[in-house]
């Protein structure tokens, strides 16, 4: 049953975006507010196909932490569900991405058109440095939130953490509040698998932190919060995957004790 109803979610997700695609190509010359409604909808759309088909519900909690005006939101990153579900609770969004998504037809047009944040990771320190001067420009004439994952790829539950100094630079030069961003979605749509679990994906979003800290300090304080928080709701998602019956995803900590 887990198998038959993650094939067919997958099945309704690709033709779901598919339709928000053709979408997005009808309003690519309206004003860039339309645009981001069709973002909003097909997350929205997302989240309730996989509510309906894989019994996948989402929590979450803290909204009323984000401050209003430009911030940085410091997500945990697990797996593909948190780069749009996410969306739902921005109001002007913007994402710093590699480079190689805005090749991609349709939606790669999709990026640019929304003034997302393209960096070549090849360049090095000089890419960090073209992503301060954008966000800058998006944050604080626009008012925009800068969503980024510290880690800057999906790591897999249970991972050690492996957060990028990235995001210290940009608090740094930016001087705007982050918000902490902790969720357990990488048990229930696990990176690299086809698999998708039934339960609760919770997302908590932590007190921001304020401008103004060095930048080495802020960067511990971020990691700790972010992974203190995650471990506790990994705890919990595992607890519900136990109930329902469902087994979670292996950890790299007990695939490495299993090989040894």
């Amino acid at each position: 049953m887990l198998v038959l109803r993650s094939l067919l979610f997958n099945i309704a997700f690709y033709l779901n975006l598919a339709f928000w695609l053709v979408c997005a190509m009808v309003t690519m010359v309206l004003p860039k507010r339309f645009l981001l409604g069709v973002a909003l909808n097909w997350a929205s759309s997302s989240l309730w196909l996989m509510r309906v088909i894989v019994g996948t519900r989402c929590e979450i909690s803290g909204i009323e932490n984000i401050p209003p005006g430009g911030i940085i939101m410091a997500a945990k990153h697990q797996s593909a569900w948190e780069t749009f579900a996410l969306i739902t609770v921005f109001r002007n969004p913007v994402y710093i991405l590699k480079r190689e998504l805005t090749w991609l037809p349709f939606f790669g047009w999709a990026l640019l058109k929304m003034k997302m944040i393209p960096v070549d990771r090849s360049a090095g320190s000089r890419a960090l440095q073209m992503a301060t001067r954008r966000a800058k420009v998006e944050l604080g004439q626009n008012g925009r939130q800068l969503l980024i994952f510290p880690e800057g790829t999906r790591r897999p539950v249970g991972a050690p953490p492996a957060y990028k100094f990235g995001v210290s630079h940009l608090y740094g030069e930016l001087g705007v509040p982050c918000v902490p961003v902790a969720l357990n979605a990488g048990l229930f749509w696990p990176r690299r698998s086809f698999l998708r679990r039934p339960g609760t994906i919770r997302v908590e979003i932590l007190p921001a932190i304020q401008p103004g800290m060095d930048k080495k300090a802020f960067h511990m304080l971020l990691q700790e919060q972010i992974e203190s928080a995650t471990d506790r709701l990994v705890s919990e998602g595992r607890a519900e995957l136990a109930r329902l019956g469902v087994p979670a995803p292996v950890s790299p900590r007990q695939e490495a004790t299993r090989n040894g």
